[in-house]
């Protein structure tokens, strides 16, 4: 099974590849499925001005969240037509912050029906980013992870409707400083999360994308996917974080021998928020 399951597109504030293209690229790759998981982070973007009646009204300078009625008509649109050739299925990444989980909370019981997957990401504390170092600004490495790892363990506590927590350390893209073990350091509440989203029938994904952004391991690491394995977690998706052309698919099939030496026999698929698995 090939597969993609951490996919941007034109949705998203930060790629413009129209959902249509992208699904003839991964067709053109014999990509077997396709899960189109674009962004909500609600605290630092509005959500799409869906009900203005013109769209000239529209700052379209403004970074905003998914158009969901348009996002979810044009997949089903589009696995209709494609239905022959390929499987697409609905997703959406979760920007979460513990502040922010009523408005979550929200979303996906009016869209439930259309989701068949759901990544939980931190991407931001406090409404506070990482990748214009808003968040990191005034502390010390140390002290921003401990933060992070706070942040999300609060969030998988107290929120349940997702299906795999994203690039779990995403934070060394922005500090990955050799003198410092991220790892080492934070391993102990690193095994809280772990342990905990293991009890949820949760997962955790394996994101390609750290080859793209030229990191020293993967993401996340080999330690962190050692460790989850020697926990019991087995439920686990590969996805490339594409948003551009050129970057579907990219990195998925070799990452499979690393998992497969840590002792993966598996990986998954999701439909309706429930995991498929299949042989590595």
């Amino acid at each position: 099974m090939f597969c993609d399951y951490h996919v941007h597109s034109e949705f998203s504030d930060d790629s413009t590849r129209l959902v249509e293209d992208i699904v003839l690229d991964a067709i053109k790759m014999n990509m077997q499925e396709i899960c189109f998981t674009d962004h909500v982070d609600y605290g630092i973007k509005p959500d799409h001005c869906e009900f203005l009646d013109a769209w000239e009204d529209i700052d379209l300078t403004i970074s905003m969240n998914v158009n969901y009625p348009v996002y979810f008509q044009s997949l089903n649109e589009l696995k209709e037509k494609y239905k022959n050739e390929i499987s697409i299925k609905q997703g959406l990444e979760f920007g979460i912050q513990s502040h922010r989980l009523k408005s979550y909370e929200k979303l996906y019981q009016q869209y439930k029906d259309n989701l068949d997957f759901v990544i939980l990401s931190i991407h931001q504390v406090n409404d506070l980013e990482f990748w214009n170092y808003d968040f990191q600004n005034g502390k010390t490495e140390h002290q921003h992870y401990q933060a992070y790892y706070q942040e999300m363990y609060q969030c998988v506590q107290n929120f349940h409707h997702y299906s795999v927590l994203g690039h779990m350390d995403m934070l060394k893209r922005y500090d990955d400083r050799e003198d410092y073990d991220a790892f080492k350091q934070n391993k102990e509440i690193i095994t809280d999360i772990l342990r905990y989203i293991i009890a949820d029938g949760k997962g955790i994904e394996l994101n390609t994308s750290s080859v793209k952004y030229g990191l020293d391991d993967t993401m996340p690491s080999q330690n962190i996917l050692k460790l989850y394995y020697d926990l019991g977690g087995r439920i686990l998706t590969i996805g490339s974080d594409c948003h551009n052309k050129g970057e579907l698919g990219a990195h998925i099939e070799e990452m499979k021998t690393l998992l497969k030496n840590i002792g993966f026999k598996e990986f998954c698929t999701f439909e309706k928020m429930q995991p498929i698995f299949h042989s590595l």
